[in-house]
């Protein structure tokens, strides 16, 4: 599983009904892009590339891709962003809700079947693998957790963290892997509801933005978290981490990039959306532990940083239409029985 993830039907997402957050200023930037933390899959790197090879200034956002969606759908008769960085839940979301506007990037014919619209409303650039981003020197003393189960053992109360799975994609994405881990399916979120209410008793740290730092400086001992997090924190860091795919199984998703309808700045937006898929684009993405969207061979002092293909043949892709289908009624159960 060192490569690309399998393909699948991808579908859109939950309509959030969040406060919208206040946007970057348009005027102080080039373009803007709506959920492009630098904490975040390399964002950082990536936008400072951005910046030195195309001279197009792209300010950081840490909005989560609920909020992207919100804002943008609450500004879709004035649009303020560019372009979009979302769960591709959310990416489908936003095309069915008539706020994306089509373009192939360069690069656009090598995606995969099914990790892209047919017509470039959204399309994939990279994808991860979910599973436990630890701080191993956070632990204090208790056992690198191997499972799900483990998380709720009373040896990790106050020390596993996930996003909110209302509101950002990876917390719904940690919400699939583990109700699929626990025996139920996307007809059947009951098992992953009991899961999250049995683990309220280890009292769990559940912020809606990117937490990297708060798992690096060891607030957050564990988190439920993508692969590239976790091996950026492990071999980028001072400190020990790991990484682990829970015993039970876990998923795969891919990331996708959009561009918004109305863009102000429509020609910084082609030419940001051309760069994060082109050879140097990608090559980043794979550098920070990144599956690339493209057939792109993962370097081998990269690769051989994974964990064993073993571990990673736990990791599944779902049906990512009915993963959709599903996450409004996820969305009212978690907040009716374990919020």
């Amino acid at each position: 599983m060192l490569r690309l993830i399998s393909r699948a039907l991808l579908a859109g997402a939950l309509g959030c009904g969040l406060t919208a957050l206040a946007a970057p200023a348009a005027s102080a930037a080039d373009a803007i892009c709506y959920n492009c933390p630098p904490e975040w899959a390399n964002w950082g790197a990536m936008l400072k590339a951005i910046k030195a090879d195309t001279g197009i200034d792209v300010p950081q956002d840490n909005k989560n891709s609920g909020q992207s969606l919100t804002q943008i759908l609450a500004e879709k008769a004035s649009p303020v962003a560019d372009v979009a960085y979302l769960g591709v839940t959310f990416g489908i979301k936003a095309k069915d809700a008539g706020v994306t506007q089509p373009y192939k990037p360069k690069g656009f014919e090598e995606i995969p079947e099914g990790l892209k619209d047919k017509d470039g409303n959204w399309f994939t650039i990279h994808s991860g693998t979910l599973g436990f981003f630890v701080n191993k020197e956070a632990l204090g003393g208790a056992p690198v957790p191997a499972c799900w189960a483990d998380l709720q053992k009373p040896e990790y109360k106050g020390m596993v963290g996930y996003l909110d799975p209302t509101s950002a994609f990876v917390g719904y994405v940690g919400a699939v892997a583990v109700n699929n881990a626990m025996g139920g399916s996307l007809d059947n979120f009951k098992p992953g509801v009991d899961y999250f209410k049995k683990l309220q008793a280890n009292d769990p740290i559940v912020p809606k933005q990117t937490s990297y730092a708060r798992v690096v400086s060891g607030e957050i001992p564990i988190l439920l978290d993508y692969d590239f997090n976790a091996y950026r924190a492990k071999y980028n860091e001072k400190g020990d981490f790991a990484f682990v795919i829970p015993c039970e199984g876990t998923v795969v998703v891919p990331y996708v990039m959009t561009m918004v309808k109305g863009a102000p700045h429509p020609e910084a937006a082609r030419k940001i959306l051309d760069y994060v898929l082109s050879d140097k684009g990608q090559a980043m993405w794979a550098q920070a532990y990144l599956r690339p969207a493209r057939a792109v061979e993962l370097p081998k002092e990269i690769s051989e940083r994974f964990l064993p293909a073993a571990d990673y043949a736990r990791a599944k892709p779902v049906d990512y239409a009915k993963m959709e289908a599903a996450q409004k009624g996820f969305a009212e159960a978690y907040l009716n029985e374990v919020k």
